[in-house]
């Protein structure tokens, strides 16, 4: 399409992310149209509306109907991500998906099967995902470090991430909250998708995956809330990964650890501890038992002045668009199957206490979510009732 056109969007879903992140991104855009808002909650698709002047719609097969749109933007709850992806493919509409791109990964490779039919058809058809912290510039500089080679063979990767605190009054805020039947999982699927988009975009993915997920350890709810899993990749990398909502004031710290020394990244730092050698080479070559490598250490530059987050991806995204190349996108939509087969992975091996060798069997992780939905506390209503809340504070400030 030319530039000079008005990319005609829609959105679906105006919670916390839809009205309170992306409607604002539409706003100030004069590079798009907004010619309709959708939500099953009348009073938030009226509101969010009139505030971008558009039409309300109240069920998403009326948005598609109707509006004449060309692209939309996907904010609903996990489990619709993929009924309503697949229309728009199938309407050959492109598609801006939050995260996660699905719930399991069988939803997944049904929306790529999709994307991937209608693309045959209609080449220039785009498929984006919000990866928004791919954008910030701490992971920026991580990406170009490791990418480089600088550290040589990498050998371990160790990522505690527990800033992630919420109360018992989070969890109640929503009875669809931490449930199986209502968001399909805990911390994996609602707080971590981002951290594990960024280790397999990083480090790429293991072969190996041993998980252990705790249930409702810390909290009064039925899906994960603390998280330990090992992975083991088939360079001879390991990493362990460490989540949970339960610390206060919790802690976010990567070391990476290299043949030509170590990283860390942490409280808005990154640390490179450089080795004047190979450490895989010391260990035969060194004439003393115990003498470390010389090492150098360095606090690393980032320019904090880069284009980022939400509104960043937002751009490229119609950029792709309007220039008809998908290689502009932040994160291309296909590669949201991956930090979501980390999560089922886990998930799958902490179930059945055994390791899960990749590619996952999807149809034993489904089977086993489809058994806990069946038990799950909340049962799905045709207009659920959201609670509007500022979640600014739950991003990453990487």
């Amino acid at each position: 399409m030319s530039a000079a056109t008005k990319l005609k969007v829609g959105i679906v879903g105006l919670g916390a992310i839809g009205g309170g992140v992306h409607v604002p991104i539409l706003k100030d855009l004069d590079r798009v149209e907004v010619v309709g808002v959708c939500d099953t909650v009348k009073e938030k698709a009226d509101k969010y509306a009139a505030e971008l002047q558009t039409q309300a719609y109240y069920h998403v097969v009326d948005l598609f109907d109707e509006s004449g749109l060309e692209a939309i933007i996907i904010a609903v709850p996990h489990y619709d991500h993929a009924a309503i992806a697949i229309e728009a493919f199938e309407r050959g509409i492109h598609v801006l998906c939050e995260k996660p791109i699905a719930v399991h990964v069988n939803d997944a490779k049904a929306i790529i099967a999709a994307y991937e039919k209608a693309k045959a058809k209609q080449p220039e058809l785009i498929f984006g995902i919000m990866f928004q912290e791919r954008t910030l510039p701490f992971h920026r500089k991580l990406k170009e470090i490791v990418a480089s080679g600088e550290l040589g063979r990498l050998m371990r990767v160790t990522w505690v991430n527990t800033k992630w605190f919420r109360s018992q009054l989070y969890f109640d805020s929503g009875d669809w909250r931490a449930t199986w039947a209502g968001e399909g999982g805990g911390i994996l699927t609602n707080q971590c998708p981002h951290n594990l988009d960024l280790y397999q975009w990083l480090f790429g993915m293991p072969s190996h995956i041993h998980g252990f997920a705790h249930i409702g350890k810390y909290h009064n709810i039925e899906v994960e809330d603390e998280v330990t899993a090992y992975f083991e990749h088939e360079n001879g990398m390991i990493g362990h990964f460490i989540v949970t909502t339960a610390e206060s004031p919790g802690t976010n710290r990567m070391e990476i650890v290299g043949e030509f020394g170590n990283l860390i990244f942490e409280n808005d730092k990154i640390i490179i501890n450089k080795g004047r050698a190979s450490m895989i080479e010391h260990i035969y070559d060194t004439p003393t038992k115990f003498e470390n490598i010389e090492t150098w250490y360095t606090e690393v530059p980032v320019n904090l002045n880069v284009p980022h987050n939400h509104p960043y991806v937002m751009e490229r995204f119609i950029s792709a668009i309007e220039n008809g190349d998908e290689s502009l996108l932040i994160a291309h939509g296909t590669e949201g199957i991956n930090g979501l087969t980390l999560a089922n992975s886990i998930m799958l091996s902490s179930f059945n206490k055994t390791t899960i060798e990749l590619p996952i069997d999807a149809d034993a992780y489904e089977s086993k979510l489809e058994e806990l939905i069946k038990s799950s506390k909340y049962k799905k209503n045709s207009v659920a009732s959201v609670v509007e809340e500022d979640m600014s504070s739950s991003f990453s400030k990487g």
